[in-house]
């Protein structure tokens, strides 16, 4: 099969890696001298450094050639990148099978990303034979290249194209379980992005794994109230996209996100951690748009609540976190 994936940052280019071991690949990166740097010395030493590229994997500067002839096209490109992105491939008239890989909602808009696309490629349902889906789940771009045993998800528009995807791109290190919940999958990988922030505060102020193991666990029933709201179904907040990707988001060294909860614990401003961070942490962005979207469906999201107040409202961490500790008990459910 030949497949491309657009966008050479560390997830991108982990992918590119992965895939070329049994299709031919093309790695697009949107500006050229890094292409041909890419090229030259087989590695990304900005994303991913110390993983090799393959000889086999073709790197590409230009979009048009890039998408030319390719069976599969994957969206490696961050959530803020995908609207612009889709508007060159309806401008190219792209008529293939689509998948994207990033997280999160639109800030501007509160859009999922399945929503974004149905919106840009409205006339073709989403690309030309109306074939498209998301790649998500538990994993780290450096894990998977170095090809450490992973597993995702792959959610589609339909489970036929959904099954026939993942058998091509599964592999021995790469497990890869179809499903057609795309919303349930999106939701998922969205919200467990600041539930992260949560946690890394949580672990920067020192308080504890139980504390940590409540963030997580009514993290995830945030996660099923908003995901149900929306019309996704209760089993997949259970699977890899729910419960898998909240888990290693929260708990590994290598999570963005939980990174920027431990930096805002021990005092550091957003603007400064953003800088060192080097790279996109999604939950930074995605926190406000929660909030609009959770209050338009009337969804309680108290640790998203909290997190948006420190984030875009300056609250003191200590603070918010323990008026989030201190609320009123409940009955537990969803």
């Amino acid at each position: 099969m030949r497949l491309t994936v657009a966008g050479a940052g560390a997830w991108g280019t982990a992918l590119a890696i992965t895939f070329c071991a049994r299709h031919h690949t093309t790695l697009w990166a949107r500006d050229a001298h890094a292409a041909r740097r890419l090229a030259t010395i087989r590695e990304n030493q900005r994303y991913l450094p110390d993983c090799r590229l393959p000889e086999a994997l073709n790197i590409e500067a230009d979009f048009s050639a890039a998408i030319a002839e390719t069976d599969l096209l994957i969206l490696a490109v961050p959530l803020a990148g995908l609207r612009p992105l889709l508007r060159r491939l309806r401008d190219l008239h792209y008529a293939g099978p689509l998948l994207w890989v990033c997280k999160g909602l639109e800030s501007e808009t509160a859009c999922l990303p399945h929503q974004i696309v149905n919106e840009e490629l409205a006339g073709a349902g989403a690309s030309g034979d109306g074939r498209y889906g998301v790649l998500s789940g538990p994993s780290f771009a450096q894990e998977v290249a170095r090809g450490l045993p992973t597993a995702l998800t792959l959610a589609a528009n339909t489970l036929a194209f959904a099954q026939q995807t993942a058998a091509a791109l599964h592999s021995p290190h790469l497990r890869i379980y179809a499903n057609s919940d795309l919303t349930g999958a999106e939701v998922g990988g969205a919200v467990k992005n600041v539930i992260a922030i949560a946690a890394g505060i949580s672990d920067g102020l020192g308080f504890g794994h139980n504390a940590r193991a409540a963030l997580i666990t009514r993290g995830l029933a945030e996660i099923a109230r908003l995901g149900m709201a929306l019309g996704g179904q209760p089993e997949t907040f259970m699977g890899l996209t729910g419960m898998g990707d909240l888990l290693l988001t929260c708990t590994g060294d290598l999570s963005r996100n939980r990174r920027v909860g431990l930096a805002l614990a021990a005092g550091k401003k957003l603007p400064e951690i953003l800088a060192d961070l080097g790279h996109v942490a999604e939950g930074v962005n995605t926190a406000q748009a929660l909030i609009r979207l959770a209050e338009r469906l009337a969804v309680e999201m108290p640790i998203t609540q909290a997190v948006d107040a420190i984030l875009n409202h300056d609250k003191p961490a200590v603070d918010t976190v323990a008026q989030l500790l201190q609320r009123n008990p409940k009955t537990e459910a969803l």
